[in-house]
């Protein structure tokens, strides 16, 4: 354990300068509704880019790709495609703009944009209010334990429980920690609202390239050069066939068990489906949590589109950079007592275990913050967006629909204090509770993604096949784990899928259709492309100057382009840190090339406004 009195020093600067960000942001963002859950939508796209990247930028999910880039190798740059990584691409290529030329405040609000709220309307916009609050509220809990858990490798309970007056047991050290971190966060975000948690990001974002492009030049150093790391062959290769290919068995017998242990095999079909499931994904649009609130808090659809893109420039090679330092100073000095023995055969410990032994004092204090400040940028943004459902969809609603500022101001700090207090409590109870809010959130997502694609491209379907859609998911997704012992989730996806679509399509059949008027608003405002021919004609015949969007085919081509740029930009910094300047150069050359075509036939194309 090399924490410093400079690294604790450090750490407690970047906490009370979160907390007067969140006092000096309280009272611009008392001023109305939209202020405090949206930032007044005054914000500029390169800020909230910024924010949602760095909120992206998650502790939980960065052990996991520090733990898939050592066994993987450069491989590992497609398993994020589980995410999927790429849906920042439609988002930028134009399911942000469609977003955002709603108007809505939350997701659940798009939906009474969607399907109004006459004919049974209402079920859609009840049942993802249930989803966001429960997705958010799993989030957070967990980020809560995680967090806890990685200060405790750190900062030993012995070091802290001499400044305390009160005794506490080894088993809730972590959430000792995890309360405390939380709270911070909370605060700040509690008082100053979107604002606060954007600046809060940005903030955090640049102690993250100090501390990336710190971690990156370690690493560079201490390699020889590309062929000194003890690793098998096809490790430095990026493309694979029907198997991966790699033999870890002569080398390091723990990275053999857990390619074995992952199951992704044959590799070939685990990344085709991977693709699929990840397209659909994509093309469902943005869950309801912090992504959707930062789209919805743009200036204008024009700005949604570049916040997304804004989040693929920023996110990928800073992270990788990190990633990629890391497991290249875990392969060198594997078999060292600091290294071997923390980790055992748990390759998500390697990133603890690596910033413990080579990170130096100082700068271990701004990789912490880094990391922690991941957690709390998370942790904020959830929190606001279950904030806003509860507020706007919830109070604002159905309890006191004529509140006035200050009204909702006290409502917005009640409803933080209990969200806040129920994570603490989830998380306190996480042992007991794991295995059930693991299905939750499972389940939730395996049947968020049939329902969510039709919304955008169908107009027979309506709210009860929204609800129908969602429900048989989300049962079915609760089964499949019980039916389907032992086998990895992705591969019972498909039929999740299947009866997720069934129960859409005949949800929708079986009732009447969403009204005309409310689809032709609905149509004529975000004019997305998909099946809307008896919705175009009916508009058509009071306007026929109405132009309808042609664009699927240029859309498509972008997603694609997008995609080989997005691969190219996150394999830039990992081939530059394994000192492979020829595949440096061509991936630089493809990136370029790539970004010159998106600047033609995308941003050249975007509106206005």
């Amino acid at each position: 354990m090399k924490i410093k009195a400079i690294d604790l020093l450090v750490i407690l600067l970047y906490l009370v300068t979160v907390i007067l960000i969140g006092i000096y942001l309280k009272r611009q963002a008392a001023k109305s509704k939209t202020d405090y859950l949206l930032g007044g939508k005054s914000m500029p796209f390169w800020m909230l880019g910024i924010s949602n990247a760095s909120g992206m930028f998650d502790l939980s999910g960065t052990a996991w790709m520090v733990a898939i880039m050592v066994v993987y190798g450069v491989k590992s740059i497609w398993l994020p495609w589980l995410w999927p990584v790429f849906n920042q691409i439609f988002m930028m290529v134009y399911l942000s703009m469609w977003l955002r030329r709603s108007n809505a405040a939350t997701g659940a609000e798009w939906m009474l944009f969607r399907f109004g709220e006459r004919q049974g309307a209402g079920l859609s916009h009840k049942i993802i209010i249930v989803f966001a609050l429960l997705s958010c509220l799993s989030f957070m809990a967990y980020g809560f334990i995680g967090l806890g858990k990685f200060i405790e490798i750190f900062v030993p309970w012995k070091l802290v429980s001499a400044f305390l007056p009160f005794s506490l047991s080894p088993a809730y050290t972590a959430h000792f920690y995890g309360i405390i971190f939380t709270l911070f966060t909370a605060c700040y975000a509690l008082l100053g609202g979107m604002k606060s948690i954007v600046w809060a990001d940005l903030l955090h974002y640049l102690i993250m390239v100090i501390v990336c492009v710190s971690v990156a030049v370690m690493a560079y150093t201490a390699l020889p050069g590309a062929g000194s790391l003890p690793i098998p062959s096809g490790w430095t290769d990026l493309f694979f066939g029907k198997e991966l290919g790699l033999d870890w068995s002569g080398i390091l017998p723990a990275a053999a068990q857990k390619l074995q242990n992952d199951s992704f095999t044959p590799f070939g079909f685990f990344f085709a489906l991977m693709a699929s499931k990840g397209i659909l994904a994509s093309l469902a649009g943005p869950a309801p949590n912090y992504d959707m609130q930062k789209i919805l808090s743009t200036r204008s659809p024009r700005e949604a589109a570049l916040m997304s893109m804004i989040v693929n420039v920023v996110l990928l090679p800073t992270r990788y950079l990190f990633i990629t330092g890391i497991a290249v100073f875990a392969l060198l000095y594997f078999q060292q007592p600091g290294i071997s023995a923390a980790i055992g055969t748990d390759f998500e410990k390697v990133l603890p275990a690596v910033l413990n032994t080579y990170i130096p004092s100082g700068l271990l204090g701004l990789v912490l913050i880094g990391l922690m400040g991941a957690f709390m940028g998370t942790f904020a943004g959830t929190f606001n967006a279950a904030q806003a459902y509860f507020v706007n969809d919830i109070y604002l609603r159905s309890v006191n629909p004529g509140a006035g500022n200050r009204q909702i101001s006290k409502i917005s700090y009640l409803s933080g204090i209990v969200i806040v207090g129920i994570s603490i409590l989830l998380g306190l109870l996480a042992r007991d509770v794991n295995s059930i809010l693991q299905w939750i959130v499972s389940a939730l997502y395996g049947g968020y993604i049939a329902s969510n694609v039709l919304k955008w491209y169908w107009w027979r379907f309506n709210s009860a096949g929204f609800f129908w859609g969602m429900l048989a998911g989300i049962v079915c997704a609760l089964v499949c784990p019980h039916a389907f012992t032992g086998t990895l989730p992705l591969y019972y996806f498909p039929l999740i899928l299947g009866i997720s679509i069934m129960g859409a399509v005949a949800g929708s059949l079986a009732t009447a259709p969403t009204d005309m008027e409310v689809l032709k608003t609905f149509y004529r405002t975000v004019n997305p492309w998909g099946f809307w021919g008896p919705v175009r004609e009916e508009i058509r015949k009071s306007d026929p100057s109405f132009l309808p969007n042609r664009d699927l085919g240029r859309d498509l081509f972008n997603v694609v382009t997008g995609i080989i740029a997005q691969t190219a930009i996150t394999a830039i910094p990992v081939f530059g840190i394994l000192k492979m300047p020829v595949e440096t150069c061509i991936a630089m050359a493809i990136f370029l090339a790539t970004s010159t075509i998106l600047w033609k036939t995308w941003y050249k194309n975007l509106p206005h406004q």
